[in-house]
């Protein structure tokens, strides 16, 4: 966790501990390291996977687009529930069990998506998912961090690159395997976390990380009473209902094959993976990060809006697609960052706390997005989420001041990444 991190680079070295590495080649890591790095692309495809493949989900199990749309909602919402519990599990029974945890359920419950005969059990398969996700995500890190050689550096230049793959590909990935079957991306992706499974359980070992101190069950909970997690919070949660119909809505109104979309969502990774780990921090060293916010969240909503108006050409529709990826690797960067200094609390306490209610905003977008286009129009759900991403500016420029500590400047490399990979 981001917490084992931070007790890395506060502890004082002792007799019995290693010595400190010094900086040296980002390849020149230990098989541990490339192990964890693996599957942290796989468990980052997730996010983008069923993109390409929901028009064929809903076609081959009879499913409306409401219904297919649940795989998000399903997802999401499990991801950020658990991300209230995964502090005070990792902190108890150590990084490399909870690594091995989420994986397991990932290649479980992955395997079982794709052996699903309707869309319920793939809705509730997704959720399982959604669980593993969380906890091999919020534990990935500082485990690479541990357990790297070349100091801290170039392992999180590693783990950005991981992170980075892992969005991009996975829409490409969805769109090869789905044009052979919509089960295909739910089998590869359990095929590939049980090799990621037993290279980890084979070569980390589990005393690379060190343990911190049990997080108590009620600490996300108590977040909460601070103003500026608070205001954070409600930003992303209205913010997310913009990402999520944008990424989860417009695969219907494209109306392009399998490959199509998988080429479509790929351009849009790639977005998200260049701005949210090269653009999001050179802005907030030249800028507050609330104002980066209220600006950022403004251009989205115009992309937004512009998507409903070319709901019906699909190279408008794609362009919106790409363009709004750009803006939103930099919003899920800043905010994150910017949760991550907004009070004294634990870094990931103050994350989970703000993850939680973020991820409502996602897993509500897709379904209502999906009933607004049957009851209005196709443009309507993009209207609609650029109306929400218009109420999270409103919000950051009306809390301002209690977001005045979240503008003080750039942060180490360390809690960049850390931003970067909770922000996705």
């Amino acid at each position: 966790m981001v917490a084992e991190t931070d007790n890395e680079r506060t502890t004082p070295h002792g007799a019995g501990d290693a010595p400190p590495r010094t900086e040296g080649s980002i390849l020149r890591q230990p098989r541990a390291v490339w192990a964890v790095a693996f599957a942290s692309v796989i468990a980052f495809m997730g996010i983008g996977l069923v993109d390409p493949i929901l028009p064929a989900i809903s076609r081959s199990l009879e499913a409306t687009q409401t219904q297919t749309s649940l795989l998000f909602t399903s997802y999401l919402l499990v991801t950020g529930l658990a991300m209230l519990v995964t502090s005070w599990v990792s902190s108890r029974i150590g990084a490399k069990r909870t690594l091995l945890l989420g994986l397991a359920l990932i290649v479980v419950f992955a395997a079982a998506a794709g052996a699903a005969g309707d869309v319920g059990s793939v809705i509730g398969f997704r959720a399982g998912w959604g669980l593993g996700n969380a906890f091999f995500i919020s534990t990935a890190l500082a485990t690479i961090v541990g357990a790297a050689s070349g100091g801290s550096s170039s392992a999180i230049v590693l783990y950005e690159a991981s992170l980075g793959l892992g969005i991009a590909t996975g829409p490409l990935m969805g769109g090869l395997l789905g044009s052979v079957s919509w089960r295909g991306p739910f089998f590869g992706t359990a095929v590939l976390m049980a090799i990621g499974f037993v290279t980890i359980a084979t070569l980390l070992r589990s005393d690379t990380i060190a343990r911190t101190a049990p997080v108590p069950l009620s600490a996300p909970f108590t977040a909460l009473r601070e103003p500026a997690i608070l205001v954070l919070a409600f930003t992303a949660l209205f913010y997310n209902i913009g990402f999520f119909a944008l990424l989860a809505y417009t695969p219907f109104p494209l109306g392009l094959d399998e490959m199509g979309l998988g080429f479509t969502f790929f351009g849009w990774g790639l977005a998200v993976a260049v701005t949210s780990v090269f653009v999001a921090p050179v802005l907030t060293r030249r800028w507050r990060r609330t104002g980066v916010l209220w600006a950022t969240l403004l251009l989205l909503a115009a992309d937004l809006v512009a998507a409903g108006a070319l709901i019906s050409s699909t190279a408008g529709l794609i362009t919106c697609v790409v363009l709004g990826g750009l803006l939103l690797g930099v919003l899920n960067t800043v905010l994150t960052e910017s949760v991550m200094e907004a009070s004294d609390l634990p870094r990931p306490v103050a994350s989970s706390s703000y993850s939680a209610i973020r991820f409502l905003g996602g897993a509500a977008a897709p379904p209502a997005a999906s009933a607004l286009a049957a009851a209005l129009s196709p443009g309507a759900p993009m209207y609609a989420a650029a109306g929400s991403v218009v109420v999270a500016a409103l919000i950051v420029l009306l809390g301002r001041r209690v977001l005045r500590r979240v503008d003080d400047g750039p942060e180490p490399a360390e809690v960049e990444a850390q931003a970067i990979a909770l922000g996705q």
